[in-house]
């Protein structure tokens, strides 16, 4: 099943005293581009939390935050005070203010807000406390999220493999039709290079008929669509292929993008005729508009 690269989950959980609400998110990339949002006083949760996510995803650029909350308490609550830190910068207060009045100089009185707004004054509860039982808790709860987030790009990319499929169907038909065409013109481009190579003659006097017939006969071959035709042919079946392929195959359906547009602007190039041009023009817009569903294809 084709798997998308966007997605988004959000869960929430509790454990260790504390609660918590995790949020990932992610968009098409090249590679996985992993941005992690923890706190960082639980010690030793990134390493984990990043290995989890790298074995269950392969590309996107993806962001995974974590909020924690102490239980019972509302957000922003879960601080306290530093005795040692908060005697240090009152101290250091005293010493300014005593230093101003001798100088004749008049500061503003320090409000509280201003002392706790001093780095260091005000800390997380949690800080002193053993965050090991509540690490476990979050790794334990981390597989689900994963799970949701992965059947989320699941389902999106189902949409997508149907879109796909329908331009690729698209391709196919416009591809049936260029060989169709060019049947056509094959009898009308033999009795035209037998016309030009009959007034050529008469016009070329002591001209060698062998060479004029020869340069007629690689414009022909210059003209021939049929390679193109059956490569198109070929990536048509290679990438329905690739839909029904598991795993990630992203980067193989951006390579054989490249080789439809190829092959497509090869066929307008050599169409030499207006119906056959518009065929080529139409294929170029579907394949397209298929590139941009797989550059979101993981």
């Amino acid at each position: 099943m084709t798997i998308s690269m966007t997605g988004f989950a959000a869960r929430k959980g509790q454990g260790a005293g504390f609660v918590w609400a995790w949020d990932i998110r992610s968009v098409n990339g090249k590679g996985l581009d992993l941005r992690l949002r923890l706190p960082d006083w639980v010690d030793g949760l990134e390493l984990p939390v990043r290995g989890q996510v790298q074995q269950a995803l392969s590309r996107g650029n993806v962001s995974l935050s974590l909020k924690l909350t102490a239980e019972g308490a509302e957000a922003g609550t879960g601080l306290q005070v530093n005795p040692p830190v908060l005697a240090a910068v009152l101290a250091a207060l005293q010493q300014v203010e005593g230093a101003a009045m001798q100088a004749g100089v008049t500061l503003a009185q320090a409000t509280a807000a201003d002392v706790l707004a001093v780095r260091g004054v005000l800390e997380t509860a949690s800080a002193e406390q053993d965050t090991g039982p509540l690490r476990s808790a979050l790794l334990a709860d981390l597989p689900a999220l994963l799970a949701e987030f992965a059947a989320m790009r699941a389902a999106e990319g189902a949409a997508m493999q149907g879109v796909i499929a329908g331009q690729l169907d698209q391709i196919a038909a416009l591809t049936a039709a260029a060989a169709t065409e060019a049947d056509l013109r094959r009898d009308t481009a033999a009795a035209t290079l037998r016309s030009a190579l009959a007034r050529v003659l008469d016009h070329a006097e002591g001209a060698d008929e062998g060479r004029v017939a020869q340069e007629l006969a690689l414009i022909a071959v210059r003209q021939d669509v049929t390679e193109e035709l059956d490569r198109l042919t070929a990536h048509i079946a290679a990438a329905r292929a690739l839909l029904a392929e598991p795993g990630a195959v992203g980067r193989k359906f951006d390579f054989l993008m490249q080789e439809f547009m190829r092959e497509a602007n090869t066929l307008c190039s050599k169409a030499q005729s207006l119906a056959l041009t518009r065929i080529g023009l139409d294929l170029k817009t579907v394949i397209d508009q298929m590139r941009e569903q797989v550059q979101n294809v993981e």
